[in-house]
């Protein structure tokens, strides 16, 4: 039996493609797109994701964790917008913005390299 025909044991084992890996990154480098457009981060990766799950269960997984962070972020970012009031929330945005553009361009970077990213902290929206 020829090894490439083997079944896979474990999912890590997979080694994606370069169009996965490339519509992965773009997943996760969707806050860009929030930059452009209201909201443009959180469409950008539902789009990828919607579009690309049922072809490739690697897009699947980081369209799935770029949206759940996102989600995330805006949630965080709309709640320190609210605590702009009591003087913590301008602080709070700024160091937010920060982390969501840094983990962003770290799990772009695995996501191209083939591995599967998890952000440390990530609220499961979509399961």
């Amino acid at each position: 039996m020829d090894p490439l025909d083997a079944p896979m044991t474990d999912e890590n084992d997979y080694l994606p493609d370069s169009d996965e890996r490339m519509w992965s990154t773009f997943a996760h480098l969707g806050i860009i797109a929030g930059l452009v457009i209201p909201l443009g981060n959180i469409i950008a990766p539902l789009v990828i994701w919607l579009v690309y799950k049922d072809r490739s269960a690697y897009i699947d997984y980081h369209g799935k964790e770029a949206l759940n962070f996102q989600l995330t972020m805006t949630v965080a970012m709309i709640i320190s917008g609210i605590l702009i009031f009591v003087l913590i929330g301008l602080p709070l945005l700024i160091v937010l913005g920060l982390l969501d553009l840094i983990l962003s361009i770290v799990a772009a970077v695995r996501a191209n390299e083939g591995e599967r990213y998890r952000y440390p902290f990530n609220v499961r929206f979509v399961q």
